[in-house]
């Protein structure tokens, strides 16, 4: 619903407002340029205005379909991520119940496990450079081997490594490649090739009537809210959260799982220590 809003809202604040400022606009050129050179660019002898709408529609084409091909495929990278790193965390959770189990450093391990969802997997507002540089004093990771491990690492350390490679795969996705002057960009480019359609039909309605200027200004408001609409689109996919196209909504269902199967084996710790006392026998 938010992410509807964000995109249909704007096109169709933009459309009424370039529908409503388009007489105006012309009137003003109309009265700026004088009637002659109206009526030259109106007719567009020399083509000067088809080329340059061709050319500005080419780059703005161009750029556009390459930025959304390009933050899709980075959506496409996060998805297979984050998967990939929550497969990864349960089967070190599986692991760590296997060796741990009946131990007294159990509940520490789980402990350590959920630790790491909440400081790491869940923090996707951080950026995931500063995520990767910061090492925290106390890493989950790490204590998890050290109370895993007796000696010689044991067989969760290989968990951990394929573990912290799938952190950084996570990471490595979700950073942004694309600045904000890339999408200012493209701004610029819609608003270039929006510039040319006054000068067009103010000769127009010099030519044919001020009744051009109705219909011209409707297809002008429609094609501004289309372009508004579009780069909506490829902003709302360039997000990392809060968005329809972000992966919020995967990422909770899949922590959720996670966090349910943490909780169901605390609760088999706590079934465990209201045993009776075993017996002892002479």
């Amino acid at each position: 619903v938010r992410t509807t809003a964000l995109l249909v809202i704007p096109s169709l604040v933009v459309g009424a407002l370039t529908f409503a400022l388009f007489p105006t606009i012309c009137r003003s050129m109309r009265g700026f340029l004088g009637v002659a050179t109206l009526s030259v660019l109106s007719g567009d002898q020399g083509q000067f205005i088809q080329n340059f709408l061709a050319v500005i529609g080419i780059l703005f084409s161009l750029l556009i379909g390459n930025t959304y091909a390009f933050c899709y495929n980075q959506q496409v990278q996060i998805y297979g991520a984050l998967f990939q790193e929550v497969s990864v965390a349960k089967s070190l959770l599986e692991q760590a119940t296997l060796v741990c189990q009946g131990r007294p450093s159990y509940s520490s391990v789980l402990d350590c496990v959920q630790s790491y969802v909440d400081r790491d997997l869940k923090r996707v507002d951080l950026p995931p450079a500063a995520v990767l540089s910061a090492r925290p004093r106390d890493d989950p990771l790490e204590a998890i081997m050290w109370m895993t491990s007796v000696g010689t690492p044991s067989a969760i350390y290989d968990t951990v490594r394929d573990l912290r490679a799938a952190r950084g795969e996570r990471l490595g996705a979700m950073q942004r490649k694309l600045p904000p002057l890339h999408f200012g960009l493209l701004f610029l480019l819609g608003f270039l090739e929006l510039c040319s359609f006054p000068l067009l039909s103010a000769g127009a309605a010099q030519n044919f009537g001020a009744g051009v200027l109705v219909v011209e200004g409707a297809m002008f408001a429609l094609m501004s809210g289309a372009l508004m609409l579009t780069l909506g689109v490829v902003i709302q996919l360039w997000r990392p959260r809060g968005s329809a196209y972000s992966t919020d909504a995967a990422l909770a269902i899949m922590i959720k799982g996670l966090e349910e199967e943490l909780n169901a084996r605390r609760k088999e710790i706590d079934a465990a220590g209201d045993l009776p006392p075993a017996k002892r026998y002479p």
